[in-house]
């Protein structure tokens, strides 16, 4: 792994060490996100918590909770397009796009398994298409709302913490290694969307659930 991913795998574990898992408080929005756009500017853990300390209980964790799955994201857009095959946005701030594979442009979510889906991790993962279609629905609201194709880094955790999975850059890595090698375009989920055609996927972090977690 690149001394820029080990770093940051680093940086996030620190998190994991040094701050428990609290709620976000309310539902991520523009108004609360305009409020900490400072996360974007701060990689470190340490810079962090010095500039959050002396914020209000519910912005602190607002700010913490953003910065940890910006910065894991980062991480894993970068575990992305340093492989071979895929081809790096030109424009790094386009918010539909963030690589290329055979052609394909894909923007990338990292999502922990969502606990407002209302089926099993081994149904989800016999069908992609319905977890896919929900994702898609459900999880993006206000400007991060789009239709464009987009791969679903989902994390799942036998014991139900799946959030600290974000830290676990290493293991994220080795799941997108395998899916570029055996990537074909003709295997990705085809959704109808909003009156737009989308081009999705998944892939399962640690491993996929249909092989590893009995149906609930």
């Amino acid at each position: 792994m690149s001394t820029y991913l080990t770093s940051l795998e680093t940086e996030l574990k620190k998190r994991l060490n040094n701050y428990p898992y609290t709620p976000w408080g309310r539902k991520q929005g523009d108004d609360w996100d305009r409020k900490t756009n400072f996360i974007y500017r701060t990689s470190y853990w340490d810079n962090l918590r010095r500039i959050v300390d002396d914020m209000p209980e519910e912005l602190r964790h607002y700010a913490i909770n953003r910065w940890f799955n910006y910065w894991s994201a980062m991480g894993v857009e970068t575990i992305f397009c340093d492989l071979p095959g895929v081809i790096a946005a030109k424009n790094p701030k386009d918010r539909l796009v963030d690589f290329t594979i055979q052609g394909i442009k894909f923007d990338h979510k990292t999502t922990v398994f969502p606990g407002g889906y209302q089926q099993s991790p081994r149904f989800a993962a016999i069908n992609p298409q319905h977890l896919t279609t929900w994702l898609y629905q459900n999880q993006s609201t206000e400007k991060r709302y789009h239709t464009a194709n987009r791969l679903f880094v989902v994390l799942h955790d036998d014991k139900g913490e799946h959030w600290k999975l974000r830290a676990e850059l290493s293991v994220i890595k080795q799941q997108v290694e395998q899916y570029i090698r055996d990537f074909a375009p003709e295997r990705l989920i085809s959704l109808s969307l909003d009156g737009s055609e989308v081009l999705t996927d998944v892939i399962w972090v640690p491993n996929e659930p249909q092989a590893t977690i009995a149906s609930h």
